[in-house]
């Protein structure tokens, strides 16, 4: 149950083997853990692919089972894929010189020479860093080029590494750089960075946008008045389109955000809009204010997933379709040549194992390269915790009478940890599932909390009464 479809700059000889260089055509491959003893009743969890992140130097794959495989190009002849020495990982995150890892447990041990310059290949607690020991459970994280940001579970941004460009929301010449993680801005419900980009955007509960770092393609959206090399603070970004920003994948030049309208008399329907540099935002013009992509390759679909590297997009379509532009020296966007696109092509793709479904495939765009791979949503940990927990009497409601009645109550009390929207919108949804069968429910979901990161506060409630034998008393 393992797809990997890769293209563009080739660096893992023990992985993809017999290949060029530089692989310009969307080539099939079955990811092999090599550093996995093989056991024939684990062996589908040891190799099952979660998450790819991608950056210059180095690629991670996260497997199902909470460990991760690192390959490095830094010694590209001698190159052997290592396994990171963390366990329970829940998301890894690779910027241009820089590695994340997120434990389940809300840890972040991170590496490189703007985060540990005396050990630059060492992971460190950076999580523990934190001033604020209320404020060291993190939720979320995201790498920038040389610098890597933090969302806590108390919903508080940091920042930790390079500040060259006034990354981290303060003056550059006062603060260079951080080997602290610092607080940027409370009331965050999420970040967004790249593996290439000097910037960053931080997103409120109020879907108010901010932004700072390196602006000199307009990249940050403020318009072309506010064209500068750095912006110091965190700066409102106005003019921003109407509906729910789900994604913004930021290159080094150039940001693409996804929007999805709201209008409740229409079908949820995702556009695409971008800033920045000509050649890599998806027009043949710099763009200075977030301006919506148009192309027939998409009109008509709904876009599944969107990815960026360092200056080359990548957008899959519920039609199966894989559409790019930007950048592609190296055959990043896997058009059979090495020629760049300004605006959107679509990408010729071989058979997929899994199409049909095609929700489960996800893009991951490294520094120069390219990966779709399948990862099929499944019950967290968490999930599988809470139904151990309703299997028992004490922590069901006595007056539950049907088996779906059961599995309403269980949606609702994942709802209330979960999502970061108001009671309306959470009993919008809870009406919803309660009109379909179990069946039903049970894939509405796991659409819902597939792409969500754990509550980690939530998770160590759960974790303790699980643990717990006065709780565990079998009736």
């Amino acid at each position: 149950m393992n797809e990997i479809i890769f293209f563009g700059l080739n660096k893992f000889p023990k992985l993809i083997k017999n290949e060029p260089e530089k692989i310009t055509k969307p080539i099939q491959f079955k990811f092999e853990n090599e550093n996995e003893n093989e056991n024939e009743n684990e062996n589908e969890n040891v190799k099952q692919i979660k998450q790819i992140s991608s950056g210059y130097f180095s690629t991670i794959f996260l497997l199902k089972n909470g460990k991760a495989i690192e390959y490095s190009n830094k010694n590209y002849s001698n190159q052997n894929p290592e396994e990171i020495q963390i366990e329970n990982i829940q998301k890894v995150t690779v910027g241009e010189d820089n590695e994340a890892i997120l434990t389940i447990e809300g840890n972040v041990f991170a590496k490189g020479k703007d985060i540990n310059p005396k050990n630059p290949d060492e992971f460190i607690n950076i999580s523990s860093l934190i001033e604020d020991k209320n404020d060291r459970i993190i939720q979320d994280i995201v790498s920038g080029s040389r610098s890597i940001y933090l969302l806590t579970s108390n919903q508080n941004a940091y920042g930790i590494g390079s500040n060259y460009y006034g990354q981290l929301g303060f003056d550059s010449k006062t603060l260079p750089k951080t080997e602290k993680p610092i607080l940027m801005m409370k009331n965050v419900s999420k970040i967004f960075s790249g593996n290439s980009s000097e910037y960053v955007f931080l997103l409120n509960s109020n879907q108010e946008l901010f932004g700072c770092g390196y602006n000199y393609w307009g990249q940050l959206g403020l318009g072309e008045s506010r064209k500068e090399d750095g912006i110091q603070k965190l700066t409102q970004i106005q003019n921003i389109p109407k509906g729910k920003i789900i994604d913004i994948q930021l290159g080094v030049s150039f940001s693409i955000m996804l929007i999805e309208n709201e209008n409740q008399n229409e079908n949820p329907k995702r556009k695409l809009y971008s800033c920045g540099r000509y050649e890599y935002n998806g027009f043949d013009q710099n763009i200075y204010i977030f301006t919506e992509i148009k192309s027939s390759l998409f009109e008509n679909d709904d876009i599944i997933d969107i990815s960026v590297g360092n200056a080359h997009t990548l957008i899959l379509t519920s039609n199966s379709k894989l559409i790019g532009f930007g950048n592609n020296e190296y055959g990043q966007l896997g058009i059979e040549d090495t020629k760049d696109q300004s605006t959107p092509i679509q990408i010729e793709l071989p058979k997929l194992r899994f199409n049909e479904n095609i929700s489960n495939y996800h893009l991951s765009c490294g520094y120069n390269r390219s990966f779709l791979y399948y990862s099929p949503s499944s019950f967290s940990n968490l999930e599988e915790d809470l139904i151990k927990l309703f299997e028992r009497k004490e922590f069901c409601d006595i007056s539950f009478k049907t088996e779906n009645g059961e599995i309403i109550e269980a949606h609702k009390l994942i709802l209330k940890y979960r999502l970061n929207q108001n009671q309306n919108e959470i009993e919008k949804l809870q009406e919803i599932i309660s009109k379909k069968s179990i069946k039903e429910s049970n894939q509405i979901f796991e659409m819902i909390y597939s792409n969500r990161i754990i509550n980690p506060i939530l998770y160590s409630e759960i974790k303790e009464i699980i643990n717990s034998n006065e709780k565990l008393k079998k009736q």
